[in-house]
């Protein structure tokens, strides 16, 4: 089958791993991706996929702001945290955030966070991919390591 060929494929393919955060009228909710991909800097775009069925999709497109951490070394913790795709009741607990006056949460710790807006949907088999403008960008410590994901294991680079 395809499907099984490609899921065998892709996961050499080593990925960057994010959580993709909003907060809608005080609720707030994140997710893990392998997917966040830079599509443009001139105007500055990324873009990312998610699962049609996860809680995050719909509040997504109600928040159209969100942001983006990109995670570092010793992160695993977090990513596993954030990858269930329906949040726990206690999904905040424990999880150290960024002191900001507004917007939604980022989380402390990462090698980079973005503050973008929602341009774009793309229905895409069972995701949809979101297209978003990037409105901040700041890079986290210079000698941070990424998490990756690689063969279905966190590693760091």
């Amino acid at each position: 089958m395809v499907g099984d060929e490609l899921r065998s494929v892709m996961r050499r393919v080593p990925a960057a791993v994010a959580v993709v955060t909003v907060d809608v009228g005080g609720q707030r909710a994140g997710l893990t991706v392998a997917s966040l991909v830079s599509l443009s800097l001139e105007p500055p775009l990324v873009g990312f996929a998610i699962r049609r069925d996860a809680a995050l999709h719909e509040l997504l497109r109600e928040a159209q702001e969100l942001a983006v951490s990109v995670l570092a070394a010793g992160q695993e913790h977090i990513a596993q945290h954030f990858a269930r795709g329906v949040p726990p009741i206690a999904l905040w607990e424990r999880i150290s955030l960024r002191d900001q006056p507004e917007g939604p949460p980022q989380l402390e710790g990462a090698v980079a966070w973005l503050r973008c807006r929602l341009t774009d949907e793309l229905p895409t088999g069972d995701h949809t991919f979101f297209v978003a403008a990037v409105e901040t960008a700041e890079p986290g410590p210079p000698d941070a390591r990424p998490l990756v994901f690689h063969g279905q294991a966190y590693a760091a680079l």
